[in-house]
């Protein structure tokens, strides 16, 4: 009797070491399964890391080419003006408005030339003076656009100066030989040219088409003008009339 009843309790005893161990067991394998997994940090730092390392849905700024387009306007402000639709001898247009009118930039660009003092003289007529006092700009299109026959250059108008479309360059008026005509803005497109290519920079391509666009807000460049105009005659061609 005795030896069955410890039979029994050695089987019990037996059964129950072998349950723990196998509870053992699985509680061991769990936490090494559990150690061994990956396991995402959730500190800033560790945050802000993986946010950085992601591939970008937007396009970083400094890869971005904005969206450029020029802004033309008419090149005189504030007063009435009448551009003519012809001119004599090459192109250009005289743009008639009372002495004092401002004459803006028609572009965003830099001051290219200024020219302060009135040379011209009627006796001898020379070709570069004929302007008196004028401004050139270069417009971030590559244009150069040119007014001349002013009364006064503006305050601070200097080769260099960075300008917007439509900041004040100088005064209406007639100086060089629009001494004995009435006020008015000689107005000329042309291309850029090195110092002294006055014939060029009097005008080389008609600007009346684009006057009278930009009088009524519309944008049209004349860019495919002045390129074929240079590559017809040249970036250095000589004077070919009225000189």
């Amino acid at each position: 009797m005795r030896r069955s009843v410890l039979a029994v309790f050695l089987a019990v005893a037996a059964v129950v070491t072998v349950g723990g161990l196998i509870a053992l067991s699985s509680a061991g394998t769990f936490d090494k399964t559990e150690s061994d997994a990956p396991v995402m940090s959730t500190s800033p730092a560790t945050r802000t890391a993986t946010v950085t390392t992601e591939p970008s849905r937007t396009p970083s700024p400094s890869t971005v080419s904005p969206t450029a387009r020029t802004v033309y306007v008419f090149p005189i402000r504030g007063c009435k003006a009448s551009a003519s639709q012809s001119h004599h001898d090459y192109p250009a247009s005289d743009i008639f408005a009372d002495k004092g009118c401002s004459f803006v930039s028609p572009v965003d660009g830099r001051v290219d030339e200024v020219i302060r003092v009135d040379s011209w003289a009627p006796k001898t007529n020379v070709g570069r003076d004929r302007g008196g006092l004028s401004v050139s700009v270069v417009g971030v299109d590559g244009v150069r656009y040119y007014g001349s026959h002013l009364s006064a250059i503006g305050n601070g108008v200097r080769p260099g100066l960075r300008v917007r479309a439509g900041q004040v360059l100088g005064s209406i008026g007639n100086t060089g030989s629009a001494r004995v005509t009435p006020s008015h803005l000689h107005f000329g497109i042309s291309w850029p040219t090195p110092a002294g290519k006055w014939w060029i920079r009097r005008g080389s391509v008609s600007p009346q088409a684009y006057l009278n666009a930009w009088r009524h807000e519309q944008q049209l460049s004349p860019v495919p003008a002045v390129a074929k105009a240079r590559r017809t005659y040249g970036t250095d061609h000589g004077c070919r009339s009225y000189c």
